[in-house]
């Protein structure tokens, strides 16, 4: 059923076995990335004690193959198991929710139910030490129970944004008899900080709202993550203070904030994918922090029109811009790449977020706010221009625009839903008006620019030694090995 690669029996020093950690990555880049790069991490931090497998789809596994190749050359035990992806009635290859079309993303996710009983064969056949499962793979609590091992949860997605979702979700009841997404603004109760959180209920996750895949496994999602061992968070304590202190108290019997997880450079071309080189190459002509990096992520779909008017009005901005594409959306007007030929490039498919955005050209980040471009442009000190889109991302645009403050708005002139068809188009004249302002401006980009600097710093010195993402880290492989070591062994233990 399965195909591993590395898989085996071997020893770490001294004779002993090393610590054998699974990661099972739920069906999008935005989880697996992540999730990869915290399982090289652990491997890395501990060479000789820590063996990594990701448990991955042949589709996904050719996401990550780059990355776990250039681990094992490095001398760090990463391996993959592959297993079959669940027939849903997609195209083959397609196994993730960027390949999928948007009607058919709802397979995506029926793929999750069917995976179930998968994983429980491989973690029974494998007996590996821990368990590392994204948040949707909630049913892995039972089986790292039955076979005596720690599972933990892992979440690609911050601290601020999971507190007010669980802090909202006892009020579906609410907002749902107040109009649901039609209804008004909802304040977020109880969060710490003492900064008011108010959103409208137009850019609530739909979960929250009405009954959807999501709205019926949230409560067995969050029992599964107090039932096992800890949580694991791709988030630093300086970004999300205090909400990690909080979270900590009420969200999980142990937390670990081990990021970020990825690192700017180079090397991380091929880091979810075929990157595209020639667009470094492009940056590097350019002026110090004189370019706009435009990137909505890997599964958001923009309609026809609001593509054109994004495209207008990057041209009618004046400023240069390195727009990401994704390869099914519809190309901008007819003659407009001639018109915008050397001070706009455009890559279509994947690119080298991580390396770009530590590009000493890039100036701004006009992004849809997901948990993981965020976390990058504050690591990389870049301060950002916010469009939210789906899910938690206007929850995430809150924490940069009112708490953490490195980024502002695109556009207030209208209604924005997590719903595309709800949501009024932003027009051309805006784009061109915010992006124009944000790179001309002085006083508000330098204030934007020296705190995203300073969140820098902070990302820095939590992953470098001493730091509180590499205390995390190194508490994360002592408390399983710790916990390997108090079993009772197993005969069936290979």
């Amino acid at each position: 059923m399965a195909a591993a690669a590395g898989l085996g029996d071997g020893d770490g020093d001294g004779g002993r076995r090393p610590l054998r950690v699974f990661f099972l990555p739920f069906f999008a880049r935005g989880h697996l990335i992540p999730m990869t790069d915290l399982a090289c991490r652990m491997a890395a931090t501990r060479p000789a004690e820590v063996e990594a497998t990701m448990v991955v789809t042949p589709a996904n596994a050719a996401l990550i193959a780059t990355t776990v190749t250039r681990a094992t050359a490095s001398g760090h035990a990463v391996r993959l198991l592959q297993y079959p992806f669940p027939g849903v009635g997609l195209a083959s290859g397609v196994e993730c929710l960027g390949a999928a079309p948007a009607h058919d993303a709802w397979r995506v996710h029926h793929a999750v139910d069917l995976a179930q009983p998968i994983h429980e064969e491989l973690l029974r056949e494998h007996r590996p030490d821990a368990i590392v499962a994204d948040a949707p793979f909630w049913r892995t609590t039972d089986i790292a129970a039955e076979i005596g091992v720690p599972r933990l949860t892992f979440h690609p997605v911050g601290v601020f944004p999971q507190l007010a979702m669980n802090k909202l979700a006892p009020l579906r009841p609410d907002i749902v008899r107040a109009g649901g997404a039609a209804g008004p603004t909802v304040t977020v109760p109880g969060m710490p900080g003492g900064k008011e959180i108010a959103i409208p209920a137009s850019e609530l996750p739909e979960f929250l709202v009405q009954e959807d895949h999501l709205a019926m496994s949230w409560d067995r999602i969050k029992a599964g993550q107090l039932a096992g061992f800890g949580v694991i968070v791709n988030t630093f304590a300086a970004l999300e203070k205090p909400y990690c202190d909080e979270f900590s108290r009420v969200d999980a019997r142990r937390a670990y904030f081990v990021g970020p997880v990825g690192s700017p450079s180079h090397s991380t071309v091929d880091r979810g994918g075929d990157g595209d080189v020639e667009c470094l190459r492009w940056l590097s002509m350019k002026p110090s922090r004189s370019v706009v990096f435009v990137c909505f992520g890997s599964w958001a779909h923009f309609s026809v029109r609001q593509v054109r008017e994004l495209a207008l009005g990057l041209e009618a901005s004046n400023q240069t811009f390195l727009w990401v594409v994704r390869s099914g959306d519809s190309d901008a007007p007819e003659g407009w790449e001639q018109r915008v030929a050397g001070r706009g490039m455009v890559v279509r498919g994947w690119a080298p977020q991580l390396a770009v955005l530590a590009h000493p050209s890039v100036g701004a980040f006009l992004t849809h706010c997901g948990w993981n471009s965020l976390l990058e442009a504050a690591s990389a000190g870049v301060p950002v221009l916010t469009w939210p889109l789906v899910f938690e991302q206007f929850i995430n645009e809150r924490l940069v625009t009112e708490v953490a403050a490195f980024g502002t708005r695109v556009w207030d002139g209208g209604k924005r839903s997590v719903r595309a068809e709800d949501a009024d188009i932003v027009p051309a004249e805006a784009i061109a008006r915010a992006v124009a302002e944000f790179m001309e401006s002085g006083e508000r980009r330098e204030k934007m620019r020296a705190r995203a600097e300073e969140l820098a710093e902070n990302a820095r010195a939590a992953v470098s030694d001493g730091g509180s993402s590499w205390h995390d880290l190194r508490r994360l492989i002592d408390d399983l090995t710790e916990a390997k070591a108090s079993r009772v062994p197993c005969d069936e233990d290979p």
